[in-house]
């Protein structure tokens, strides 16, 4: 059975939204997109290759694989950590209007979401089953606690607006931090796995 993670780029404020480009997301009037661009340096690409280094297929949301299938197939370079990964192992989309994906080894998942994802995470005999971006299919799988680890990438900028991974309404979960480091750039790389719902308390005050 694959462990299914989450690995996603936030801003110090927790919206994920656009983060690699200024035309890449821009529902609701998101005029920040491209905001991780200034700050991506080699310990970034130096962790990103170590997670695409774990995968045994990946699990996205529509308008992720959309922009994955746009720019990935593209890059044939047999020795890039992450081309090599993606155009060949199996991508599961999640989408009710996708249905001839063009994307090599690509399948749709299109009902019941939740019990189909616990069945991939059964069938995927090797590696991780990952889930990269992907915000409403990653708010949705948080909430069925389908997601076994989350990689939390944290930038050094406040954005003010956009679609945030964490909405209110969620849960009250708690984590256990099993990894963390900062690249050069200033970039907080945090991995979580969840350890239930959050416990709650008063501090008792001496007299």
């Amino acid at each position: 059975m694959a462990k299914l993670t989450l690995t996603t780029l936030l801003s110090l404020d927790g919206v994920m939204q656009a983060p690699g480009g200024t035309d890449e997301d821009t529902t609701g009037g998101f005029e920040y997109g491209g905001w991780v661009v200034p700050f991506v340096d080699e310990g970034m690409h130096a962790f990103a290759g170590e997670v695409f280094d774990r995968a045994g297929a990946f699990l996205l949301g529509r308008r992720t694989y959309d922009i994955f299938s746009a720019y990935w197939p593209k890059v044939t370079d047999p020795q890039d950590p992450i081309a090599s990964r993606l155009n060949t192992l199996p991508k599961h989309v999640v989408s009710t209007t996708l249905t001839d994906p063009a994307w090599e080894n690509t399948t749709v998942v299109s009902r019941d979401v939740p019990a189909e994802v616990a069945r991939l995470k059964e069938r995927t005999a090797e590696g991780e089953l990952q889930i990269h971006g992907s915000g409403t299919l990653a708010q949705s799988l948080l909430g069925h606690d389908l997601i076994d680890e989350v990689n939390l990438l944290v930038f050094p900028v406040h954005l003010g607006s956009g679609r945030r991974l964490f909405p209110d309404g969620g849960q009250p979960t708690a984590y256990e931090l099993i990894g963390a480091r900062t690249t050069g750039s200033g970039i907080a790389i945090h991995t979580y796995r969840p350890t239930g719902r959050a416990q709650f308390g008063t501090f008792e005050v001496g007299v």
